[in-house]
């Protein structure tokens, strides 16, 4: 892939099992900006709804054997139906085959909790959990 090309400008929607794939994905290559796979899996709703949205591209310099990756901004819905924001780097091989928003309005109100909802440590720390979980 061309990586002077411009960044996807797509919002993608993914269930809660793709959401686990795609973390533990990023785990097992040892990307920057993931979560623990075992807290997705225990907190994300199970048959939530949760958005990607790429902010810009992002490589390892220092391992070469790695792709480049898109940072993307992650929108998921926890159980109690809670919305929190992290960041999740993803390849564009696992990017490009998922779900693409093409709802202005839902695309719309994701941008609007992009921006509002706690950050995932916030909300830990708003709970009581600490930030120790991640």
């Amino acid at each position: 892939m061309d990586f002077d090309q411009p960044l996807p400008r797509e919002l993608k929607a993914v269930d809660s099992a793709s959401l686990f794939r795609l973390e533990e994905r990023a785990c097992d290559l040892g990307l920057s900006q993931r979560l623990d796979p075992a807290w997705v899996q225990a907190n994300a709703a199970p048959d939530g709804t949760h958005y990607l949205w790429p902010a810009l591209w992002h490589g390892l310099p220092h391992r070469p054997d790695v792709p480049r990756q898109l940072r993307c901004e992650l929108l998921i819905i926890l159980h109690a139906g809670d919305r929190v924001v992290s960041l999740l780097d993803v390849l564009p091989d696992d990017f490009t085959p998922l779900s693409r928003v093409t709802s202005r309005e839902e695309g719309m109100q994701v941008s609007q909790l992009l921006d509002h909802a706690p950050s995932v440590r916030e909300w830990l720390l708003r709970e009581g959990e600490g930030s120790g979980q991640l």
